[in-house]
This record gives C-alpha cells, structure tokens and sequence, in this order.
C-alpha cells in the first residue's frame, strides 16, 4: 500500500474546539483504516479516543487537502466506513458519546481500560456483534446496550458490575455472554430469553441462587457458575438438553444435581459441601465422561456408579470414603481414579500408588472371588475362559485382552465376543503389528477402541468400523492416518501422543464431530487455523511436545477451545509466561496478534 508524507497534521476541526493534548494516532493507520474498515488501537498508551478517530467516516481527510493527483488505489472518497475498533491495553478512562459517529462498527474491544462507565449512544451501534469489556471498572451496563439487536459475543468479566439490566433477555442472537469476576449477587429472570446462548460464565460472583429461567436455555453448551455461593441449583436446569460441561466448584452445594440433561459429558463440582452420592443423581448422568468431586465430604460410594458406562475420568481427592464399591472396576472406559486424601481401608498406599490400572485390577479380583464364592458351576467350560472374562462380554459389552505383550490375538477372544453386540475393546499393551482383521465383525456395535501401547504402523481397516466414537491409538508406530477416516462420522475423541506424525493428520480437518484430538509427544510442525475452526465441537487439542517453531495467531479464532496444550514446543510466541496461564489467555493473546 503506497503511503503519502503529510505536509503537517492536518486537524480538520481545528477551528471549532480548542486542542488538547492527546496520543497521536499516526495518520498512516487512519489512511489505511479508510480502505479496511479496520483499525487497531490496542496497547498504544492512550487516555482517550482521538476525536479523528470518531470522525474517521465524516471529516475530509488531509489528502484531499493536499495538490496530489490519486492513482486508483488511493480514491480518498471510495473509502470503506469502520467496522472493527480495537481499543484493548489502554488507559482510557472515558468514551465519548461521539463513538454513534461509527454506526457501522459490528466489532468494538474495549477491554483491559479504566473505563467506569459507558455512553448511552453504544445503543445506537445496531451493527454490533462483538462488544468487548472485559477488565475495565464499569459498576452498571447503560440499558440502552441491550436494545443492540444483532450482538452476538457480549463479554463482561473483571468489571464492579453489581446488577445487569432486565433488559438483557432483549439481546435474543446473544450466543455468549461472560459475567464473571463481577460483584453479582443475583440475575434478572430476563436471561431465559436468551435463547440463542450456547455459552455462559457467571464464575467469581456472589449469586446465592440462579433463576429458575436458566432451564429455558435450551442451546447452552457451557455453564460456568463455579466460585459462587450456591446452596442448591434450580431442577428446572433439567430443560438444558443442550448442555454438555458443568462447572459448580467452590460453591456452598450439599449435593449433586440431579440433571438429566442428555448431553452433559462433564461436571465439575469439587470444593462443595458434597456428603452423600445417591443412586437418582447417578442415574441421571448417562452421557458423562468426566466427574470431578474433589474437596468435597463424600463418605460413600453407591454401587450405581457403575452405571456410568462413559466414565473416564473419576477425581474424588480429599473426601471421605473409607470403602470402595468393587462394582467401581465395570467401569468400561474409566482411565482415570484419583483417591488421594481418603481414609482407605483394606486398600495399601502403594497400591493407590501404582496408579488406576492396578487398583481397578485389584478391585476386579474381589468381584472374582465373591462370584467364585456363589456361583454355581456350568456344564460346560469354555475354552476361552481362561483367556476372556466373558462376564464383561456379556454384561458391559467389553472385549478385553490387554497387557499381554502378544503379537496377535487368540482366535478364541472373538469367538467369545461372537452375537454379544461388544462396544469397547480393549487390546492395549501388546506387540501388535497389524490391525487384528476380526475386529471387522464387530463393525456393527462397537464405539469404543484401545489399541495404544503396540507397534502399529497402519491402521487402515480401522475405517471400516462407522460406529466408533473414541480410539486410542497412543504410543504406536503411526505416521500417517488413512484419508478414508473421514467417513467416521461419529467419531468424538481420538487419542494419538506418542507416535511419529510429522504433521496434523489431514484426515481429522474432515471429522467435524471431533472434540477432543490428543496428539502430544510427536513431531509435528504446523497446523491450520482456518481448517481447525471448522471443527466446531473441538474443545480438547493437545499439541504439546511437537515442532511447532510458530503459532498462528488465527489459532485465537478456534473459540470453542476450553484447553489447548502447547508447551514443550519450540516456538518463541507466545512466551512460557502467558502459555502457563492457561488456554483462555493464549487464545486471548493470538487473537490480538492478527493483522488488521
């Protein structure tokens, strides 16, 4: 882009108002900002906005005034009117009523200011769909901010705000709207009218309850109402079908919701006041993968845990359980059990030391020999019994043959598995070199597959199994996933560390269901953003321990990313200090890193 030298600063309302001093907003982003629509201010020192920058589509600019002849790319009058004003890292402690001058804005960030409060006229800015205002000092939002029909991000946490307007369930395309880190100690009923939510943060406040209309939110995918004061959660929280992560830590709960939400995979509810588990709010959790009760005064656990077919993850650190349930270890899926700080009996320390395998093993023996203490023997043995626990196969729909450092498996482990419709295999812990051909007979009903810890380098029948929604492939021999695995169309979680992909797989770009995508401890060198945003469920990446020596700043833009690892990777930018702060403020700084 050609740029002209100013003959002076020009001031087009230097008659009219008496100058007083302010940062220079250098005339070359304004030139450039008249073309783009576009112009970033963030981190440039200033108290206030420049009155040019206001008047940006009005006043003639100083070219125009100058004896030049244009070539076609510099046509002052063709210029575009301002759609993006980024204002973050300022000091600014005012904003004038003058921001209606830009009524075409659809993006304004005004975060991390000293602004205490805001102009009327933001209600006249009816193109907005992106307001910004996060870490600034606003003890009250104007209503007339609620009149801003087509805002779709409404971003509020680290304010003084005590009350929201009523008027806010008026802004019904809001799909995201975070008032967290404020002074609130209540909502207004109005916020069951946002219907198109899909993401909400209350965390940080001082609510001691939520409003029963909150079960009309039938979009929302988050809810974060940790660091609160809540007693109890409304059942009507139920009419949440959308939900899929519930956040309630620290809070003052005495016990576990009982939400039937059908889509509800994680729920963190440690440092409550959380006594008793009972079987009615275990039974509602059908779809969980992850249960975090941490902190918490839990004396029991029910032998309807094992109802939690989708469990992977467990954390009861710090409660007080003395026994387990040994039903704990029909859990198919569970990865995870963290036990740490209960009072144990009957279950050594160093066996809660060696970690959730051998405790679920150990478990699993006392259910053999209570069943081997009861059962009445069979007529006839079968030969894979020595080899399979058929009780799996036939009351979990669990194939297991794991740990057996073998180079293939038995024919009699399928045999067994044969018209039990199995859904979880698990043939981790071998010396696996190719892909076991039978598992093709369960294409039909199996979800769910281990193959981690082998020496496969192929895994093209893989494709053929449609029905799979998880697979472990950790700690291979992969280079390479076939492109064919696009078709998984189901496909929700797929774990890969510990392999030799020099790149991101091309085939994953394709699985748009995908939410969780582990591909730590490789060498991969890049990513791509704009292929990556269109996995729009994607909230887990780990790409930690790879070869990334840059990150793309448009990786910000993947905003439905609750955790990207990426530290132990060569890059300079971000530094250490902002990645150890965690995904929110990496995605936050790459988004300020894109060019405008």
């Amino acid at each position: 882009m050609s740029r002209f030298k100013r003959a002076g600063n020009v001031d087009s309302l230097a008659g009219f108002r008496t100058p007083k001093p302010e940062a220079a907003v250098p005339y070359g982003l304004l030139k450039a900002a008249r073309k783009s629509g576009q112009l970033n201010l963030s981190g440039r020192g200033l108290t206030e906005v420049p009155q040019n920058v206001y008047r940006l589509n009005i006043d003639e600019p100083a070219e125009a005034q100058e004896n030049v002849a244009f070539g076609g790319s510099d046509r002052w009058w063709e210029q575009t009117n301002l759609t993006k004003l980024l204002l973050s890292s300022n000091q600014l402690i005012h904003l004038s009523e003058d921001i209606k001058l830009l009524p075409a804005l659809t993006i304004l960030d005004l975060h991390d200011n000293q602004l205490s409060s805001l102009p009327s006229t933001l209600g006249e800015l009816q193109e907005l769909l992106q307001l910004r205002l996060s870490h600034n000092k606003l003890s009250s939002l104007p209503t007339e901010v609620c009149s801003l029909n087509n805002l779709r991000s409404l971003t509020l946490q680290q304010n003084l705000l005590e009350t929201v307007p009523e008027k806010i369930g008026e802004l019904g395309n809001l799909t995201e709207l975070d008032l967290s880190n404020n002074l609130l100690k209540h909502l207004p009923s109005s916020v069951g009218r946002l219907s198109a939510l899909q993401k909400v943060s209350l965390c940080h406040n001082k609510l001691s309850s939520l409003p029963d209309s909150l079960g009309q939110l039938a979009n929302v995918k988050l809810l974060d109402c940790s660091h609160n004061e809540l007693t109890d959660v409304p059942v009507s929280l139920a009419g949440m079908l959308a939900l899929e992560q519930l956040y309630l830590r620290h809070n003052k709960l005495r016990q576990l919701p009982q939400l039937p939400a059908p889509s509800l995979r994680e729920v963190f509810a440690g440092n409550n006041r959380l006594e008793l588990l009972e079987a009615e709010q275990l039974s509602c959790l059908s779809a969980v993968t992850l249960l975090e009760l941490r902190d918490n005064k839990i004396r029991n656990l029910p032998e309807e845990i094992a109802l939690l077919l989708t469990l992977t993850r467990l954390d009861l650190t710090n409660n007080d359980i003395s026994t387990l349930p040994a039903s704990l270890s029909l859990l198919p899926n569970l990865k995870v059990l963290l036990l740490e700080g209960n009072p144990l009996r009957g279950i050594r320390r160093e066996l809660l030391a060696k970690g959730t395998g051998d405790l679920l093993k150990y478990l699993r023996g006392r259910i053999k020999e209570e069943a081997e203490g009861t059962a009445e023997p069979t007529a006839m043995t079968l030969p894979s019994e020595g080899l399979v626990n058929t009780h799996n196969i036939k009351t979990l729909k669990m194939l297991e043959y794991g740990n057996k450092q073998a180079a293939s498996v038995p024919d009699e482990v399928f045999d067994a598995a044969v018209h039990q419709a199995v859904t979880s295999v698990n043939f981790s812990r071998n010396q696996l070199t190719v892909f076991p051909p039978r598992l093709l007979e369960l294409r039909s009903s199996l979800s769910d597959i281990n193959l981690g810890f082998n020496r496969l380098s192929c895994c093209s029948d893989i494709c053929s199994l449609q029905q799979l929604t998880h697979i472990d492939l950790r700690n291979n021999q992969l280079t390479d996933l076939p492109s064919e695995m696009k078709n998984l169309s189901k496909l929700r979680c797929i774990v890969l560390n510990y392999n030799r992909f020099s790149s991101f797989p091309e085939a994953l770009y394709q699985i748009v269901t995908l939410e969780t995508v582990m591909l730590g401890n490789n060498q991969v060198g890049g990513v791509d953003p704009s292929r990556l945003m269109q996995l729009l469920s994607l909230s887990t990446l780990d790409l930690s321990n790879n070869d990334l020596l840059s990150v793309p700043p448009e990786l910000g833009l993947c905003t439905s990313l609750r955790c990207l690892s990426l530290e132990g990777n060569p890059f300079r930018t971000p530094r250490a200090a902002i990645v150890a702060k965690g995904t929110d403020a990496v995605l936050e700084y790459l988004r300020s890193r894109i060019p405008t």
